[in-house]
């Protein structure tokens, strides 16, 4: 029995990221699945920024 995971960033936002980090080619082609582990982490790390600016924001 499988599990899907909901996810957390929006399409929009996940897109937005891979064509600031420079992956977005590859998501357009292979799909999420095609990208490296690394780029993905790179792209978790960059939502956290800009989600800590967001908070700080409101503060």
């Amino acid at each position: 029995m499988s599990r899907r995971r909901r996810s957390v960033m929006s399409e929009e936002l996940k897109y937005e990221l891979a064509k600031d980090l420079g992956f977005y080619d590859t998501v357009q082609q292979e799909g999420w699945g095609g990208i490296k582990a690394k780029d993905a982490g790179n792209m978790v790390k960059r939502a956290i920024q800009l989600a800590e600016q967001a908070a700080s924001r409101k503060s």
